[in-house]
């Protein structure tokens, strides 16, 4: 049931009505049957891998929980009796069932995950490699599956590490793992943070209802208004990628960034404001940025439960693990200090850009796609003291001009390295671009060619001026919150405002007989 259909706000409208009108005790208990429905709506047969995913997370958090219960119960009624290493040694014991358990619970998710996902990747890989045909499976991928699996997951970590007691309702852990808003796109909450208003008793507030609806309307706008006129474009470049050099692709650079911004803030804006109907906060994912003025500063503010979710579960755990760790002080007495003190970073930020590169596909491009950002981040995180001396050299550099060069040059950068997303071949890729050099065909910009990738004139003015509009709303954002400028501005042009947005998306979006907008391109991963 995509976002974009009448479907869903018919279930969305019923399953509103029923929130208000029930008692409130019920309202998370309606949430939850109709969080399975939503999902079911992709297939009823692909429930069966949510519900795999609850049991085994709600599971492996009761055990972990029954035993540190335990122990919280048998050292407080022998304080005086043990001694320090009894404790010790008992808690020692106790961490090792827990660590069994979760480490059960991450094999079982995680390697489902990786023969649904992986599989004919795997095969193909090394039907190649030995020249024989091993064939392919036929898994077809659940809508969402890395998202609510990791999400779940991370709950099942954070209660390993007793960051919080485990959730003993069932329920309450289905609801959490399922939650229909959130659970094919994202973002990827934490259990601490959603379940504050996610089981929560909601009055009717016609405040929540306003900031849901402005939300939810701006979301569509992204998404209809450029994401989905500028789709035809990029298909079009990309489908016949050679006879499209030079000029060309620094337009599918533009183009896409524009569409795949356009089609995942919108998208997060839609579930934010849904939610948001239902008195359920669910955490920001973006934060201005092609505002970002260096990569490591982008993904900073992009896809930000994402890249937290790897920093903590993954980034940290891997740097401090005892393998690790015992290789940098043998690289320290061996190698050199300053390289074993920083070995930890190197090993940490290759594992996490690997998995997350396999995260977004199971595909090369991809994990090119994330060895290129690897590669990036670590060569300016050795150039920082370059950088510093630059700044301190140069008063040019300490400048407002200097500060949009910044910015422009993180979205051509980020925006080349993107695009092995749509060309999907690393080869293919750095041919394109090297193109813009040889061959750069800059007179297409004047000879109508551009009207030949299915966008007339007016698509593009509608591109041009849509992203003009979410260009001073970001700017607005940077300031304050966008619904907070908009609660100190005068009721009439609120209203104007909000009537504007909805009649953009009515007369500029794209949608109509024989136009299909029931995916989000993140839906597949």
């Amino acid at each position: 049931m995509s976002f974009v259909s009448f479907t869903f706000w018919g279930f969305l409208l019923l399953l509103l009505l029923l929130y208000y009108l029930l008692p409130k005790r019920f309202q998370w208990k309606l949430l939850l049957i109709g969080s399975l429905i939503f999902y079911a709506f992709a297939g009823p047969k692909y429930l069966i891998y949510i519900v795999i995913t609850i049991l085994s997370t709600w599971g492996a958090g009761v055990l972990m929980q029954k035993h540190y219960d335990a122990q919280d119960a048998y050292l407080k009624a022998n304080k005086t009796a043990l001694s320090r290493d009894e404790k010790k040694a008992y808690k020692a014991a106790v961490a090792k069932k827990a660590r069994l358990i979760l480490t059960g619970c991450l094999l079982l998710n995680l390697g489902i995950l990786a023969v649904i996902k992986y599989s004919n990747f795997f095969l193909e890989n090394v039907s190649a490699l030995f020249h024989a045909d091993l064939g392919r499976t036929s898994f077809l991928l659940p809508l969402g599956i890395s998202f609510f699996m990791f999400q779940s997951l991370g709950y099942a970590i954070d209660v390993y590490r007793r960051k919080y007691p485990a959730e003993k309702n069932l329920a309450k852990s289905a609801l959490f793992t399922s939650f229909f808003p959130q659970v094919i796109q994202g973002p990827i909450s934490r259990y601490d943070q959603l379940s504050q208003t996610l089981y929560a008793e909601h009055a009717f507030e016609i405040q929540n209802i306003k900031d849901g609806l402005w939300r939810i309307t701006w979301g569509y706008f992204k998404k209809l208004v450029i994401a989905d006129r500028l789709a035809p474009a990029v298909t079009a470049l990309t489908k016949s990628a050679g006879e499209y050099p030079g000029v060309y692709v620094v337009a599918t650079i533009i183009f896409y960034a524009l569409q795949i911004y356009g089609d995942f803030t919108g998208g997060i804006d839609i579930t934010i404001g849904v939610a948001r109907l239902f008195g359920i906060e669910v955490t920001e994912n973006f934060n201005r940025p092609f505002f970002s003025k260096n990569i490591a500063d982008y993904w900073r503010r992009w896809h930000i439960t994402m890249g937290s979710w790897f920093r903590d579960y993954l980034f940290y755990p891997v740097s401090l693990s005892k393998g690790v760790q015992k290789l940098s002080k043998w690289c320290k007495a061996h190698i050199g200090e300053n390289f074993g003190k920083k070995l930890p970073l190197y090993i940490s930020t290759i594992v996490v850009w690997l998995a997350t590169g396999l995260w977004h596909g199971a595909a090369w491009h991809f994990i090119v796609w994330g060895m290129v950002n690897c590669v990036i981040l670590l060569i300016s995180q050795e150039m920082t003291q370059l950088y510093q001396k630059f700044h301190e050299r140069f008063a040019f550099s300490n400048t407002k001009y200097w500060e949009w060069f910044m910015i422009v040059r993180t979205f051509f950068m980020m925006g080349m390295i993107r695009v092995l997303d749509v060309y999907q071949s690393g080869a293919l890729t750095a041919k394109m671009l090297f193109s813009i050099f040889t061959t750069p065909n800059w007179g297409a910009l004047f000879d109508r060619s551009f009207l030949s990738l299915g966008l007339s004139g007016a698509d593009y003015l509608v591109v041009f001026f849509g992203t003009l509009v979410i260009w001073i709303v970001a700017l607005i954002k940077g300031r304050k919150p966008v619904l907070s400028w908009l609660e100190e501005r005068p009721a009439g042009l609120r209203y104007l405002l909000f009537g504007l947005l909805v009649v953009s998306i009515l007369l500029f979006g794209a949608y109509g007989i024989g136009y299909d907008a029931s995916q989000f391109i993140y839906n597949q991963f």
